[in-house]
Formats: structure tokens, C-alpha cells, sequence
């Protein structure tokens, strides 16, 4: 194996390191082994934490900061990445509208907005971009994409003209969507969405009912926010001629799915599989001898559009040898290594705390790594 060439291709370890700093105690590990060896680095993301980062990364481009308004109508500080092209941006809305920003004593999805996301998309309109891949994972809100269209133009009044507050209680009282002053250059832009969850706008698989108790809604605010969001469903469809109560993927972020499908052209696809096209990942791989993924938690769920199902599927279908790694090992993995994965190994030796775990993560990722090439390289046949 002293040529071998490894394709390293995991997520970030959440709290713990991007995917460029994963990738890059993977190399020191394997170098250790095989000082020769060629590691082919792809930092990625399926959508949520981390999606913007890879990508920049993944491709030399840029981090900006900008001041938007956050979830509670607070001046909050967000990022947003360009592309190395200077033509693709992408966004991840929790940077601007994320639950990490509301403490838990102020949640409240009634009021909260995703008028800050709006602000990222304006921003990246005006830096001339063609291109917009948008994560939305991690939201506090539920105002089905209210806020982010008021940020771009869009006025939602009520039956006497006024403009409507923030929140997603207040869409209860629209009566009429004035989209005279959309932003015009959101027709000349493409927009991808890093969707991971199916839910449809409204009812018991809705964005209120399914994720809005852990944005701090009662059961009563379920009621009021899932008819709330039936109501501008309604008014979207009658105004505007768009269907999106029922379309999967509507619900997700609070609705925001539903909101970038009415107000805009973009597509809702799965996270990873948009890095995957983006980073070319396919063609890579086929040069591969090893495929090494990870992230923070593989479990049973892993199967469900994270980063490294998509990577192992990605492999196997040019039959390559997949290796993952792991800060810790959940239930259920036994049914992954019929799906791509020939082995998946946890990083941290031994007993310690979580905040030790997530600081030696680096320090875990290298050793685990040599440790993997070592075994392969003493048995050049596995």
C-alpha cells in the first residue's frame, strides 16, 4: 500500500472540528503509516452545521460576516460563504435564524422570523452570485418563510392593509401577499436547498406539530401556529397559484421550505447529495484505493441522508473499501455494513468526560486513522 491513495471524505464532529480539520488529522494519521501515500481531501456536510464551511473549504473561497436580524428581532452577527468560482454562495440559515441564537427562557415560535436569512440571500445578491445553496437545518422558527420573503420584498398584510408583525401566529390574520416589490434577481438566480426532512407544511407531520415543541411551543401554540401556516398555505394558493401545504419538505425549518417554494425558484434536495455533486466527490472517488468518512454519531440514523451513507453509497457504487470513524457508536449500525460501510470504529480510547472527548478530537482522529492503515497495510489484501 505504499502508493495507496486515500480519499478522505468525512462531515465535521459537531462542537468539536470542521470536516478540513477531520480531513486533516486523518492525513497526519495515515502519514504516519505510509509517508507516501496520496490523501485526496473532500471536507463535507449534508446540509446542516458545517455545509457552508465545507464548501468554502472545499473550494478556496470566502467567509464573510454580516449583521442581520435574528430569530427575536435582535441584531445578531451571520456568515456566509462565496465560492472560489465567486459565482456560488452558500448560506446556512441557522447562522442568521438558528435555535442556537434564542435562549431557552425566550423561546417563543410565535414570534420568531426568518428575516435574517432573507438578509444572508440579499447579500449574496448583491455580491453578483449565480448560484445559492442554502442549508436549512437548526432553525428557531415557524413562520413558514415570512421573514425571509419581507427581507426580499414581499408585504403580508392583513384585511385593512396593514403590514403583519413577525411570527408565524400572526399569518392567522393574511389576507393579502404583495410581491410587487420581490427582489427581481431572484429569477436569475439558482437556488438549492439542503432539505433532510420530508414533513409537508401543515398537520400531525407539519412543521408545527413535528418541530415546533422543540422550539419551545406549547401544545396550545401548536394548534395556533399549524393553523396559522393552513392559512397562509391557503392564501399562497389562491394569490399566487402555488401549491405547497402538501409538498414533502415544506415543513421543514418551520415552513421555510414552504416559503423558498413560493417565493422563489429553488429546489429542496438532501443536503449531502448536494456536496456530493458540488465537491465531484464521484469522480474522486474512482481514483481511490481507501474511502475514509465520519462524523460526529453514526447510529440507525445514519441511513437517513447523513454524510457518510452518502459517501459509503457514493463508494460502493464503484466498489471501493469504506472505512468510518465515529465519537461515539449508537444503536443499530449493524444494518449499515449492508449498505456501504465495511467498517465503522469509534475514535475515543477510553473513559472520559464529553468535553474531553471533543478536545482531544483531533488527537483521537489521528490515532484511530493510523491505527486503521496500519491494520490495512499489514494485510495488503483486506
Amino acid at each position: 500500500m505504499k502508493n495507496a491513495v486515500f480519499v478522505l471524505a468525512p462531515d465535521s464532529f459537531k462542537g468539536s472540528m470542521t470536516a478540513k480539520q477531520v480531513c486533516d488529522a486523518m492525513e497526519r494519521g495515515i502519514k504516519k503509516v505510509l509517508p507516501d501515500a496520496e490523501c485526496i481531501k473532500v471536507p463535507m456536510a449534508d446540509g446542516g452545521e458545517g455545509t457552508m464551511q465545507s464548501l468554502v473549504d472545499a473550494t478556496n473561497g470566502t467567509i464573510y460576516e454580516l449583521e442581520v436580524t435574528g430569530p427575536l428581532g435582535k441584531p445578531v452577527k451571520a456568515r456566509y460563504g462565496i465560492m472560489g468560482s465567486g459565482k456560488t454562495a452558500a448560506i446556512e440559515m441557522a447562522s442568521a435564524s438558528g435555535i442556537h441564537l434564542v435562549d431557552e427562557n425566550t423561546k417563543n415560535p410565535l414570534i420568531t422570523t426568518t428575516f435574517g436569512t432573507g438578509q444572508l440571500v440579499k447579500a449574496c445578491l448583491d455580491m453578483g452570485v449565480h448560484k445559492i445553496i442554502l442549508g436549512i437545518g437548526g432553525s428557531a422558527t415557524n413562520d413558514g418563510g415570512a421573514g425571509f420573503a419581507q427581507a426580499l420584498g414581499v408585504k403580508f398584510l392583513d384585511i385593512e392593509g396593514r403590514e403583519l408583525p413577525s411570527g408565524g401566529a400572526a399569518l392567522a390574520r393574511l389576507n393579502r401577499i404583495d410581491i410587487s416589490s420581490l427582489d427581481p434577481r431572484l429569477k436569475n438566480v439558482d437556488i438549492e436547498v439542503a432539505c433532510d426532512v420530508t414533513n409537508p407544511l401543515c398537520g400531525k407531520t407539519g412543521a408545527s406539530f413535528v418541530f415546533g415543541p422543540q422550539k419551545g411551543a406549547t401544545t396550545e401554540m401548536v394548534t395556533i401556529l399549524d393553523n396559522a401556516l393552513g392559512h397562509y398555505a391557503e392564501i399562497i394558493r389562491r394569490k399566487l397559484k402555488k401549491e405547497v401545504k402538501d409538498i414533502p419538505g415544506a415543513g421543514a425549518a418551520g415552513g421555510l421550505g414552504a416559503g423558498l417554494l413560493a417565493f422563489t425558484n429553488a429546489r429542496l434536495e438532501k443536503g449531502v447529495d448536494i456536496i456530493i455533486n458540488y465537491t465531484n466527490l464521484k469522480e474522486i472517488i474512482k481514483n481511490a484505493d481507501i474511502v475514509l468518512t465520519g462524523e460526529g454519531g453514526i447510529d440507525s440514523q445514519t441511513q437517513y441522508g447523513k454524510t457518510p451513507f452518502g459517501v459509503a453509497r457514493t463508494a460502493k457504487a464503484v466498489d471501493k473499501t469504506v472505512v468510518a470513524i465515529a465519537g461515539y457508536i449508537g444503536e443499530g449500525i449493524e444494518q449499515l455494513y449492508n449498505m456501504g460501510f465495511d467498517a465503522i470504529l469509534g475514535i475515543v480510547p477510553g473513559a472520559m468526560t464529553i468535553e474531553e472527548a471533543m478536545k482531544k478530537g483531533e488527537e483521537n482522529v489521528e490515532r484511530t486513522t493510523e491505527n486503521i492503515v496500519r491494520l490495512l497495510n499489514s494485510h495488503p489484501k483486506i
